[in-house]
């Protein structure tokens, strides 16, 4: 699994790095010992960087939640257990 951060292009490098971390789950005091800034320092950036906008996406690759039969035909509808088409 990958994790992407859309709109980094709006932050400034600080905020990029707050967010990166915080995004990774990271509290707001290991992040400002992290970086040698103090805990406000940090909530100031991630305020503002959520101000600005950004989108954290995360990419999974094949099936790892077992989801999907990757086996079967892909176009084929999944049915219920009376021979009925899943209504979602």
């Amino acid at each position: 699994m990958k994790m992407e951060i859309r709109g980094l292009e709006k932050l400034s490098f600080r905020e990029r790095q707050v967010v990166a971390l915080k995004e990774t789950g990271h509290s707001n005091s290991d992040v400002a010992r992290r970086l040698g800034v103090s805990g406000s320092t940090v909530a100031t950036l991630s305020r503002r960087a959520r101000r600005k906008g950004y989108e954290v996406v995360l990419v999974v690759e094949g099936d790892p939640l077992d989801v999907f039969d990757l086996g079967e035909d892909p176009d084929e509808m999944p049915s219920d257990e009376d021979g009925g088409d899943i209504e979602e």
